[in-house]
């Protein structure tokens, strides 16, 4: 039987989880996907024992010793959990997210720190104005390619020893080979054959100068479809300002282990976009901009455009089915006020002649087989203790898809102010300091070499795309890139925060957190193994590789591991322009504060998701307390937290005389399946105990909620002294959305669009743009349902 590592109590009055500190190269699950390797080495991140610590309390979980081995569980229980809440600047209505922009034209593009546009291209542009293209084309401006470098040509003439084609081939770029220097590779994408747009998103065209005439053009399928160079050709042959067409090079670490071994030349240069290709940034003006302070312009980025040097011989596409996920999981996160990379258009190659792809998947009617409560192998358990085995079993005991199908290429192209990851800064401080040396605890870098200067041009890099007010245009001119550095890494702190926190609000799982998935902005990207929280436990997860380190509680403490290895890439910089005393005083406070901030953001979460202030503490308790009872009854994460709103909404908190009728509010959280088909969060009926726990916990919940919005009280006063002034209902509306991505429904989406019928996906993207919103009652009847069963044991 494998263990159960838990260590009670380290936090206020209840107990938590302890930290995940096992390293991924010892992890079953991790090993299939990057076996350990000589050179694969854990940093010294040195995390803070606090990260990752929730309210949760794990007293039942601890007394039960899981019989793993024998129920066929993939390894021991290793949980470190923690919890969250965006930022009020990110908790807004919905709408006001997704108002419209007014159009902008060339003229509208605000002055570029680098690279304005020419008087040849503004002649250009207007002899091509008539081109549905030109919004787009008029305001290219590549700095990824104009601030960064190329590979050399030494380093292609290394990589031609492995391969076939020729450096001055575009097939060259198109296969398996490693890239041993440069910020990028120049490739084009492989168009799709028979391209027809399915999707796009009105309001990221919008931001981009895109008016719906120019989106229903052959042009804009062309170019989205991978056939940049035709889409931008004119009636006379010429083509109008063109675009730049490139893949980067990033490391991977995952969990604070920084791999080589997945790299199939085992040195870590064969490792980036593997299927992702960028065609071009586009400058915008200020009021098209992600938020005020960001960088007015977006990177548009291809996922599935073909392949690429670091394919690691796979095919570079991607199918309908991920597409189709990709895209309403891009903006179903952002408007649930979500910091995330946007999803304009969902192009497939379409009909006989089309181009297709193998993948693993599940058979039809592929369910996974758990034990029963009655089952022979749990008699020596208590009734609880059997109910937290399965619990565990059904998030964790997942199988892998069991047949290849045959399915059609489809590209999502996907849009942000920036792509720069960690992993981008992982790899070029691995080759910087590749040659590091050491005074005693003083460790002296070569800041002279090629490697040293390509690193200090992505930090600059990484400032003037992510946080250009802050840690960018401060320090520019002085040439102060010490404190550029700090600032980029204070500001990437509470980026990351925010954007984990966020997810446990919402309850969504990203599956495969490492640190090159990881933004440096805080942006939700890649939305492969991702998925939203059915049944609640906190180390729920989508995919058999997430492992525990994954799992939906613990993804804070990920977040902040993949922050701390930005850290560990940034700091031998610090430490060169500020000297060592310096450096690791900064680095001290910072690692401090951001286990703090961290903490903090996802404290913030369950206080707004409660109703309270995200200042008012009094929520904490009230959390420690009901975490055990999700674990001890079958709850839907979104379902009761949509449904304790409507407490609060049927029985405000303010008013002279607020309602004391706990027994009426009790019967309005567990709602009744018997007058709609599962419209209770519960998936089990409550049995006497737990429902008297429940209503224990609603009475104690309501006195809490109810003082603090008294004269006097926490969250009546913070609302009097900032910026924040939402009602109770009004802050929980906003923090528990309604209408949330389920698997099935997912499921059955893209199975209709794989035979044509596209009309669910079009219906999701309304559907996710109010999440928030009460909906018709068809979107109600259909869409705010618990998954069903057989869902929840599906492959």
């Amino acid at each position: 039987a494998g263990s159960c590592r838990l260590v009670l109590p380290l936090r206020r009055t209840a107990a938590a989880f302890q930290p995940n500190t096992q390293s991924p190269a010892t992890s079953s699950s991790i090993r299939s996907r990057a076996a350990p390797h000589l050179d694969d080495q854990p940093m010294r991140l040195n995390l803070p024992p606090a990260i990752g610590l929730a309210t949760a309390t794990a007293a039942a979980l601890s007394s039960t010793s899981y019989v793993w081995d024998r129920l066929a569980a993939p390894s021991p229980l290793v949980v470190g959990v923690s919890a969250f809440v965006p930022s009020s600047a990110f908790v807004g209505n919905s709408s006001r997210r997704m108002s419209t922009h007014s159009g902008s034209s060339a003229s509208d593009v605000e002055e570029k720190t680098d690279g304005k546009v020419s008087a040849d291209d503004e002649s250009s542009s207007s002899s091509s104005s008539n081109h549905p293209l030109s919004p787009l084309s008029n305001a290219f401006d590549h700095s990824w390619i104009s601030h960064l470098d190329a590979e050399t040509e030494s380093s292609k003439r290394k990589a031609s020893e492995y391969t076939r084609h020729d450096s001055s081939t575009d097939e060259f770029n198109r296969n398996k080979r490693p890239v041993f220097n440069g910020h990028y590779v120049e490739v084009k994408p492989t168009p799709l054959k028979n391209p027809r747009l399915v999707i796009h998103s009105p309001d990221m065209a919008e931001r981009l100068g895109l008016d719906d005439g120019a989106v229903k053009s052959e042009e804009f399928t062309k170019f989205f479809s991978g056939d940049v160079g035709g889409a931008l050709k004119k009636k006379d042959g010429d083509e109008i300002n063109g675009a730049s067409t490139w893949a980067t090079p990033y490391a991977l670490s995952i969990m604070g282990t920084r791999y080589t071994s997945n790299c199939p030349f085992g040195t870590g240069d064969g490792y980036g976009d593997g299927r992702a290709i960028s065609i071009g940034e586009v400058a915008v003006s200020g009021d098209h901009a992600e938020h005020p302070d960001a960088c007015p312009r977006y990177e548009m980025q291809l996922k599935g455009g073909g392949p690429t040097p670091f394919c690691r011989g796979a095919d570079g596409r991607a199918v309908l089915r991920s597409s189709i996920r990709e895209f309403l999981a891009s903006e179903a996160m952002h408007n649930v006020g979500i910091r995330t990379t946007r999803a304009l258009s969902l192009v497939v190659s379409d009909g006989p002649g089309g181009d297709t792809s193998m993948r693993p998947w599940y058979s039809e009617g592929s369910q996974r087989e758990l034990p029963s409560m009655d089952d022979p192998r749990l008699a020596q358990y208590s009734d609880a203790q059997k109910k937290q085995i399965l619990s565990q079993l059904r998030v964790q005991a997942r199988d892998n898809p069991d047949v290849m199908i045959e399915e059609p290429c489809a590209i999502t192209c996907r849009v942000s102010p920036s792509f720069v990851r960690v992993g981008h800064l992982d790899l070029f401080a691995r080759r910087a300091t590749k040659n590091v040396k050491e005074d005693g605890w003083k460790k002296i870098y070569d800041t002279s070499t090629p490697e040293w200067d390509a690193l200090e041009k992505l930090i600059w890099h990484a400032a003037y795309r992510e946080f250009p007010k802050t840690a960018y245009e401060p320090f520019k001119e002085k040439d102060d890139i010490g404190s550029a550095a700090k600032a980029l890494l204070e500001e990437s702190m509470d980026g990351i925060a925010t954007m984990v926190a966020g997810w446990i609000r919402v309850g969504f799982t990203q599956g495969n957190f490492n640190a090159d998935n990881c933004l440096v902005g805080g942006r939700t990207m890649d939305y492969g193994p991702f998925g939203f929280v059915d049944e609640y436990h906190p180390l729920y997860a989508k995919w058999t590789g997430s492992g525990e380190h994954f799992g939906f509680l613990n993804q804070p403490h990920a977040g902040f591991t993949n922050f701390a290895v930005m850290v560990e890439s940034v700091f031998p910089v610090i430490i060169a322009h500020c000297g060592h005393d310096e450096a690791h005083a900064f680095k001290g406070k910072l690692m401090g504060e951001g286990a703090k901030i961290f903490q903090s953001k996802v404290d913030e979460a369950f206080r707004a998701k409660m109703g309270f202030h995200p200042t008012d503490d009094a929520a904490d308790e009230l959390w420690a307390d009901l975490e055990p009872l999700f674990r001890e009854t079958r709850v839907d994460w979104t379902m009761f937290w949509r449904q304790l709103y409507e407490v609060v909404k049927k029985f405000p908190v303010d008013g002279t005389d607020p309602s004391t009728d706990y027994g009426d509010m009790m019967a309005t959280l567990v709602a009744n399946d018997s007058k709609r088909e599962r419209s209770s969060p519960f998936y089990e009926s409550l049995n006497d105990e737990s429902r008297s726990k429940y209503l224990k916990w609603i009475k104690k919940w309501r006195e809490a909620l109810v003082a603090s919005y008294k004269d006097g009280g926490k969250s009546a006063k913070a609302m009097s002294t900032g910026d924040d002034s939402l009602s109770a209902e009004e802050r929980m509306r906003l923090a528990n959305p309604k209408y949330i991505l389920r698997e099935q429904t997912l499921v059955e989406a893209y199975g209709k669009a794989a035979n044509g019928d596209e009309y669910m996906i079009k219906e999701f993207l309304d559907l996710v743009e109010h999440p928030c919103d009460e909906g018709t009652e068809e979107q109600s009847s259909k869409y705010y349902r618990r998954s069903p069963d057989d869902a929840l044991k599906a492959g």
